[in-house]
């Protein structure tokens, strides 16, 4: 036997994981607050105590953690066009499992200054212009940022010309140089960038986020939260060399102030006459919906899909449905208490899926030009995918889980969308894909083997 414990810094919650990597199998899960106010240690030490208390004290071979405490990675980017250079930074820090806080475009004003200095985020990553291109774009900026001042990191990942002038500028700063995440027009080159991203994360924010101590009791903090999901939604997608994966997939995790929406797909046109407009897809990709979450979001969803449609699902009046939107607003902890909030709060789940997976997924739409007739697609194809991951409190603590996954299949009242027709709904009932992530790193099988047994099918939805 040789147990691993795996630990996640929830900004809530501090869940820990132990698993056997020899005869691969979950041995146990146990979570408490994460009291990052005071010392993440003690919510760590009782999440151990639960845990020891269901398992018995073992002697691990091994602690690994990923953390999303204290706001998680919180990032700004600015580009030089929104929908290209900008675009890119935004990608590979979602990619990276980074909170984007904004995305600024073009040259910074005296009062993105004032903003940035205010948000004041973990790492700032700048780019803008293709190699050869635009460089003035990208010094200017440059010299923006070193006159707001600031001890958090700057990577410098755009136009290689304008690099060196860049680094001039910020001399006294830690300032990280990549290669550019759009080296060529509609080129994408975003895994460099993410690569330090992570190391970044690994060096200067551990510190930042109160988690030093912690680290002298586990073999390292690897990665944020959502860095370690992607990771573990690539492994059982993919497989390993030894032990084939599950396919294309598309996973959803609805928290109470975000939804991340992953999919791991190539998500070309089914048509190969089909135009592609806007940057290529990256393979693996993470969206975060800022405004779409269970409680500290919840009126977002209301926003986005209306009073009346969240109320008819729910099978309540719009009144009714206002009222218990405003009391889970107001008291973000509370749970459904009876079957009238049930129904809302599974209302809520599902509106939020299909407004996440909506903008996630791409759009197929008919367009004339000199030639006649054609179809252009914009975004990612994944009307083929057959497997819809789903965690998050409000999906694996229900009876309904898959006819809340559901909505976010294909839609006819939005035919152009290319949301997944039809899928297996695996459920994350014991909360265990970002632990998954961190133990593949080391133990990229039993990984994959526990994903498999643990990830049970629902049919709620048929």
């Amino acid at each position: 036997m040789k147990p691993i414990l795996l630990i996640d810094f929830g900004s809530t919650y501090t869940k820990v994981t132990a698993v056997d990597a020899d005869a691969p199998r979950l041995l146990g899960t146990a979570n408490s607050y994460t009291t990052v106010q005071t010392d993440v240690n003690d919510g760590l030490a009782d999440a151990l105590s639960k845990l020891e208390k269901s398992i018995g004290k073992l002697d691990y071979f091994a602690r690994y953690a990923c953390s999303s405490a204290a706001g998680g990675l919180r990032m700004l980017a600015s580009g030089l066009v929104p929908e290209l250079t900008a675009e890119a930074a935004k990608t590979a820090s979602l990619g990276a499992g980074a909170k984007v806080l904004k995305t600024y475009a073009f040259k910074l004003t005296e009062d993105d200054a004032e903003e940035i200095k205010a948000l004041d985020p973990d790492i700032f990553l700048l780019v803008g212009g293709t190699d050869g291109g635009n460089t003035e774009c990208m010094i200017h900026n440059a010299g923006v940022l070193a006159s707001i001042g600031g001890d958090y990191p700057i990577i410098l990942a755009g136009n290689r010309n304008a690099a060196r002038e860049c680094q001039r500028l910020l001399e006294g700063r830690e300032v990280h140089v990549c290669e550019n995440v759009m080296p060529r027009f509609g080129t994408l080159n975003i895994e460099p960038t993410q690569r330090e991203i992570r190391e970044v994360f690994l060096n200067n924010i551990v510190k930042a986020k109160g988690l030093s101590r912690a680290t002298e009791l586990i073999s390292g903090i690897m990665m944020p939260t959502p860095s370690a999901v992607m990771t573990a939604m690539k492994l059982l997608a993919e497989g390993t060399a030894g032990q084939k994966g599950i396919g294309d997939l598309v996973a959803v995790d609805v928290g109470g102030a975000t939804t991340d929406i992953y999919s791991v797909a190539e998500g070309l046109p089914d048509d190969p006459r089909t135009a592609l407009r806007g940057l290529p897809e990256p393979y693996i990709k993470r969206t975060v919906e800022g405004d779409i979450g269970m409680r500290y979001s919840i009126r977002g969803i209301v926003d986005a899909a209306g009073i009346e449609k969240v109320a008819g699902i729910a099978g309540l009046t719009p009144e009714r449905m206002g009222e218990i939107v405003d009391m889970f607003a107001e008291h973000t902890d509370m749970l459904p208490y009876d079957d009238e909030t049930a129904r809302a709060d599974e209302a809520l789940a599902s509106m939020a899926v299909r407004v996440a997976v909506t903008r996630h997924a791409g759009r197929l739409e008919e367009v004339f030009g000199l030639g006649g007739l054609k179809l252009v697609q914009t975004g990612k194809n994944l009307v083929n995918v057959d497997k819809f991951i789903v965690t998050g409190g409000s999906l694996i603590h229900t009876e309904h889980t898959g006819r809340i996954a559901s909505y976010g299949f294909f839609d006819e009242e939005d035919p152009s969308s290319l949301k997944p027709r039809a899928c297996d709904v695996l459920v994350d009932r014991s909360y265990i894909i970002a632990a998954m992530g961190l133990l593949s790193e080391h133990y990229p099988d039993a990984a994959l083997t526990i994903l498999k047994e643990e990830l049970k099918k629902d049919d709620s939805a048929k």
